[in-house]
């Protein structure tokens, strides 16, 4: 038998290598990267609240039921700070890692951009989260947190802009065939000013939409599995690994949130859910990844708010006072239980994932399809409450 030929490590491969034989003897940098994003933010998600509990009962971190509430009974709020703290060690490590890939010379993954936008990603979920945790101690008035939602917003969104613009690489943005590298001043603005709206838009959104057991546990989830998906698609460690590390954290958060007593995320978690879906969400639209699959896990949640505030406001009422009008709050008025209504939305919101996902896999005229079939699903979930109702009547 002949003895099976072994080559020596190509210059391209990250990490070292025996070169007699050409056998690589520990796990690429991207590799490692990916897998602190998912075990360590996991299992320090899993473990901090054991920490992050008592600390929280004895500040008096409470969520006393209000108009707005869905549940009964005071219950501990704040958790989100372990799920913060999990996502920004996980992120972090997955950071240092990717900066040494591309330190060694790195693979078709690893790139200092690539590290650049990880870290500022990792950054804006972090400031995100801490102001929520500041408005969770001692409540914030609505100029100054508008005013920080805003700067975290705008710091986030130009200094990712300012990253892909500096490498000078083309990018193909919005609509296929279009590239841009270096950028013309006034797409620079109008990309910030869009930015800033997005970001800071989506983190009230998150605020908003965290009103049930399980909603925003499962929301994180799907979001951060669908840009990993898409960082896989793209070849981006950077985008893979920051999904990763937002669907772990998330992930760690639901047992605690669904088990009893239970506890809620609070505002460090809304915002930091908010914050982290949308800084990566604006991250991949700007390095290049199709807009519907940046989008996706987004449109329920925006779709819910936005139909929900423009109800109130035509009926004369004040779209900042509290209330239960969302259509997640209104199916679990119908009867459904906090995880089966959380489920619901879940559901709807993986149905749009998955078709921006697919805008990977079809040519970019069928897009104006998927974006069709995407408004569809949304449509029948804001028409669920009515539908559910007259089934109920008709019984």
């Amino acid at each position: 038998m002949n003895a099976p030929v072994l080559t020596a490590c190509s210059a391209e491969h990250v990490g070292p290598c025996n070169d007699s034989i050409g056998v690589e003897l520990l796990p690429s940098p991207e590799t490692l990267a990916l897998w602190a994003a998912l075990l360590l933010t996991l299992a320090l998600s899993l473990l901090l609240p054991l920490a992050v509990r008592p600390l929280l009962i004895r500040l008096g971190i409470v969520d006393v039921p209000n108009e707005r509430s869905s549940h009964e009974r005071p219950v501990l709020r704040g958790l989100g700070l372990a799920v913060l703290l999990a996502m920004t060690l996980g992120g972090g490590t997955a950071c240092a890692l990717l900066s040494a890939g591309s330190a060694d010379g790195g693979g078709p993954w690893a790139s200092a951009r690539g590290a650049a936008t990880l870290a500022l990603v990792v950054g804006g979920f972090l400031a995100s989260g801490l102001l929520g945790l500041a408005e969770d101690l001692r409540g914030l008035s609505v100029p100054v947190r508008s005013a920080i939602l805003l700067a975290i917003a705008a710091a986030s969104a130009g200094g990712l802009l300012w990253t892909v613009h500096a490498q000078g690489q083309a990018t193909v943005i919005w609509v296929p065939g279009i590239h841009a590298g270096h950028w013309p001043v006034w797409m620079l603005v109008l990309l910030g000013v869009y930015g800033v709206l997005f970001i800071s838009g989506y983190i009230n959104v998150a605020n908003f939409m965290d009103g049930l057991n399980g909603i925003s546990g499962f929301h994180g989830v799907i979001a951060g599995l669908t840009f990993a998906v898409s960082g896989w698609f793209m070849g981006y460690a950077w985008l893979s690994a920051a999904g990763l590390a937002i669907a772990a954290g998330f992930a760690g958060f639901l047992p605690w949130n669904l088990s009893r007593p239970g506890a809620f995320l609070g505002d460090v978690g809304s915002y930091l859910l908010g914050g982290s879906v949308a800084v990566t969400s604006f991250a991949a639209f700007v390095n290049g990844v199709p807009v519907l699959a940046t989008i996706g896990p987004m449109v329920v949640y925006f779709g819910d708010v936005a139909v929900t505030l423009a109800k109130r406001l035509r009926a004369g009422r004040k779209w900042d006072e509290p209330h239960k009008e969302h259509v997640y709050q209104r199916l679990q008025q119908l009867g459904l239980g906090h995880v089966q209504a959380s489920g619901v939305v879940a559901l709807f919101t993986l149905a749009a994932s998955v078709l921006g996902l697919l805008s990977f896999a079809v040519p970019s005229v069928w897009w104006l399809l998927l974006l069709a079939a995407g408004l569809g699903v949304l449509v029948l979930y804001l028409s669920l409450p009515r539908i559910l109702s007259r089934r109920r009547h008709s019984v």
